[in-house]
């Protein structure tokens, strides 16, 4: 399939967006996802101590897609039919076999997520990370660990996919900062193979 993907000059990265889907299909799939998806508050492991997440979250995939982060180790509720559609439209346009997806919930411009890498081992060491957007926009900050002077700064609209391929999670961070601004919920996919060979 050949996309129009919108590709970003970013040294030792390779980031890519383009639009999933129109505004009305982005507002039909955030519906489906908020009600079928079995939200959780994680806690996560910052600096010794245990804290909730600043956002709800749920994990999703294959029963042996089994994922550790942050100090906690997650076993993949089974695919809803919104995820396991969603999973097989972004296959077809990325050429990744994804077995998992990682659902985020920002509730409002309050709910976050700190600076971090997909670079977990169970994701291999060049993940290819496709990233679906549904609900308010959202800002989203790539920064390279070594070079600060390297970065970039998107708004993630509702319906985008962004991927993040190569080296992106070995040479760069990101993360989704907490907003002033009085907006509406987002639901964040981010679609993962986990690997056998960790």
């Amino acid at each position: 399939m050949n996309i129009d993907w919108q590709r970003f000059a970013l040294p030792g990265a390779d980031v890519r967006l383009v639009q999933f889907c129109d505004m009305h299909a982005a507002q039909r799939w955030f519906e489906q996802l908020l009600a079928e998806i079995a939200w959780e508050r994680h806690r996560l492991k910052l600096f010794g101590r245990e804290i909730d997440a600043p956002r709800l979250s749920c994990w999703i995939g294959d029963p042996d897609a089994v994922y550790r982060y942050s100090g906690a180790r997650f076993v993949p509720h089974a695919w809803t039919p919104a995820c396991a559609h969603l999973r097989d439209a972004v296959i077809a346009l990325c050429g990744e076999n994804y077995n998992s997806v990682l659902c985020n919930l920002y509730r409002s411009g309050r709910d976050s997520m700190g600076w971090h890498s997909d670079n977990e081992p169970e994701l291999g060491p060049q993940p290819i990370i496709a990233s679906l957007s549904f609900g308010a926009s959202r800002r989203f900050r790539l920064r390279h660990r070594r070079d600060p002077a390297l970065g970039l700064e998107l708004e993630l609209a509702t319906g985008s996919l962004l991927l993040m391929a190569g080296a992106t999670q070995a040479n760069y961070r990101h993360d989704v900062p907490k907003t002033a601004r009085d907006i509406g919920a987002r639901i964040n996919l981010t679609f993962r193979r986990i690997t056998g060979d960790h």
